[in-house]
C-alpha cells in the first residue's frame, strides 16, 4: 500500500506518457525529463496519451511502487499545463482529488503550514 502523506513531495508530469514503459521507462523519465532522483522518495505522477489513466511511480527504500488508476469511461478532466515547466507539485490533498478526477486547482484547504505566533 502506498500512504500519501502531507510530507511527501509529489510531482505531477506536464506530458503525457507511453504507457507500455514499465517502471524502468518511467524512472528514466524522472531523470532525464523531470530532472528528479527516482529513488528519492519522490510520487510521480504521470497521465496516459489519451488521458484515461494515471499512474504513479514511487521508491520506498526496498523496492519500487507502481500504481495505476483507470477511468470505465471519460477522461481526467484537470491536468497541469505549462510551456515552460515539465512537472508541477502538488500537495497530498490536491493528489487524493486528482486521483477522484476533481481538480485540484480548485481545492479549498488551509496553506500546509502556518506560523505560529509566540505566545507573550
Amino acid at each position: 500500500m502506498i500512504q500519501i502523506a502531507p510530507q511527501m513531495k509529489i510531482l505531477v508530469a506536464v506530458e503525457p506518457v507511453d504507457f507500455r514503459k514499465g517502471i524502468d521507462g518511467l524512472a528514466q523519465q524522472c531523470r532525464q525529463v523531470l530532472q528528479e532522483d527516482p529513488f528519492g522518495g519522490t510520487l510521480f505522477v504521470f497521465r496516459s496519451r489519451r488521458g484515461t489513466s494515471i499512474r504513479i511511480l514511487t521508491y520506498d527504500s526496498q523496492g519500487f511502487w507502481l500504481a495505476q488508476k483507470r477511468l470505465s469511461s471519460g477522461h481526467f478532466r484537470w491536468w497541469p499545463r505549462s510551456v515552460s515547466d515539465v512537472a508541477q507539485q502538488l500537495e497530498a490533498h490536491q493528489l487524493q482529488l486528482l486521483i477522484w478526477n476533481g481538480n485540484p486547482a480548485t481545492a479549498q484547504t488551509q496553506p500546509a503550514w502556518r506560523r505560529v505566533s509566540p505566545q507573550g
